[in-house]
C-alpha cells in the first residue's frame, strides 16, 4: 500500500519541462547562469573602477605632492610620479634630520597633536562602545515601561543636525558644577573648556552606535540569555559574557566609526581648546597653515601622517567591520 502511495510517475520529457520551469523561475540551465553571473560582474566592475579612481586619486596626489618640492607640486598637468622624490616635507614638517634654523623652524617639531588625537580617540572608542552597548542591550533585550517611546526618542535626535547641538554642548560643558573654578551653580570659571574631558564626555553616547548595535542585539536568540538566567547569571554578566562576544562584528563598525568622528572632528576640538599643548590633529593643522603662511610640502607631509591611523584602524578591523554592516538589522 505504501509503495502505490509513494510511487511517482514522471513524463518522458522531465527533463525538458523541469528545465523550462528554471527559465520561468529566472535561474537558467547552469551555463546560463554562469554567463550572466559573469556579465553582471563585468558590468559592476566597469561601473566601479571610475568610481573608485574618481575616489582614491585626490589621496593618490597627496601622497605624490608630499614627497615633492614646492616648486613643483602645483604643476599643469600634476605630477603624479615626482622625478626627484624628496623627504624635505616631512623633515620640515616634524622637524628631523638636517634642516636650516629657517626650515627648523617652519616645522611643528612636536608630535603632540598626534598623542593628544589618539588619546581622545582612543578613550571616546572604548567609553562609547562600552555605554552604546549596554543601552542597546537594554532596548533589545531587556522589557521596561516606555521602552519603545524611549529608543524612538533616541531615533529622532538622529534626526538633528549636529551642528545645531554645539553651542548647548558648549554652554553645558562651561558650567558644569566644581569644575574648572566652577562653584556649585557651575558659575565663576570656566569649567571644562581648555580640558580633555570637555572633549571627551559628549561623544560617550551616540543615537546611531546604540541604533546600530541594539539591531545587531536583536538577531542574538533569546533562549541563550533565558539558559544563562537558568543558571544564575546577573544581567550584567549576561551582557559581559554572552551578548557581547557574539557582537564583535558590530562593536567593530561601531568603534571605526566613532574613531574616524573623533579623529577628524575640527570644530569642536577647536571651541573647547585654547591651550596649543592640547591641540588635536585637525586643528594643529589648520593653525600651522595660518601660522606657516601655508608651506604646502609640510602641510601635505602632516596630512598623510594624520590619515595612516585611519588606514590601519580599518584595515585592521576591516572583515568584522562588513561583516557587521551586512548582518545589522537581520533578526534570527
Amino acid at each position: 500500500m505504501s509503495d502505490t502511495v509513494n510511487e511517482t510517475t514522471y513524463p518522458e520529457d522531465a527533463p525538458a519541462v523541469l528545465t523550462q520551469a528554471h527559465q520561468y523561475a529566472g535561474d537558467g540551465p547552469p551555463k546560463d547562469r554562469k554567463k550572466t553571473t559573469f556579465k553582471a560582474k563585468l558590468f559592476s566592475y566597469l561601473v566601479l573602477l571610475p568610481i573608485a579612481v574618481l575616489f582614491v586619486a585626490p589621496f593618490a596626489w597627496l601622497i605624490s605632492a608630499s614627497f615633492q618640492p614646492t616648486s613643483t607640486i602645483f604643476q599643469n598637468p600634476p605630477t603624479w610620479l615626482p622625478d626627484d622624490p624628496t623627504l624635505k616635507g616631512y623633515q620640515g614638517f616634524l622637524n628631523l634630520g638636517d634642516l636650516t634654523k629657517a626650515e627648523r623652524g617652519r616645522g611643528s617639531g612636536d608630535w603632540q597633536w598626534f598623542v593628544n588625537s589618539t588619546f581622545v580617540a582612543v578613550v571616546v572608542v572604548v567609553l562609547q562602545t562600552f555605554f552604546n552597548s549596554l543601552c542597546a542591550y537594554c532596548f533589545a533585550k531587556r522589557k521596561f515601561p516606555g521602552r519603545d517611546l524611549i529608543f524612538l526618542i533616541f531615533l529622532g535626535t538622529m534626526m538633528v543636525p549636529g551642528i545645531v547641538l554645539v553651542i548647548p554642548n558648549y554652554i553645558i560643558i562651561q558650567h558644569i558644577p566644581f569644575a574648572g573654578g566652577n562653584d556649585w551653580l557651575g558659575e565663576g570659571g570656566s569649567g571644562l573648556l581648555n580640558n580633555y574631558a570637555g572633549l571627551i564626555l559628549p561623544q560617550v553616547v551616540t543615537a546611531f552606535g546604540i541604533f546600530l548595535l541594539r539591531q545587531y542585539m536583536l538577531s542574538i536568540p533569546d533562549t541563550l540569555l533565558e539558559a544563562a538566567r537558568i543558571d544564575g547569571a546577573s544581567e550584567f554578566r549576561i551582557f559581559w559574557t554572552v551578548v557581547l562576544p557574539l557582537c564583535v562584528p558590530a562593536l567593530a563598525a561601531n568603534a571605526i566609526f566613532s574613531f574616524q568622528a573623533v579623529w577628524e572632528d575640527l570644530l569642536w576640538p577647536l571651541l573647547v581648546m585654547s591651550d596649543p599643548d592640547k591641540y588635536t590633529v585637525p586643528v594643529g593643522l589648520a593653525l600651522f597653515v595660518v601660522q606657516n603662511r601655508t608651506q604646502w610640502s609640510l602641510l601635505f607631509a602632516g596630512s598623510v601622517i594624520a590619515t595612516l591611523p585611519m588606514i590601519l584602524v580599518f584595515i585592521v578591523l576591516q572583515r568584522h567591520f562588513v561583516q557587521g554592516i551586512a548582518l545589522t538589522g537581520v533578526k534570527g
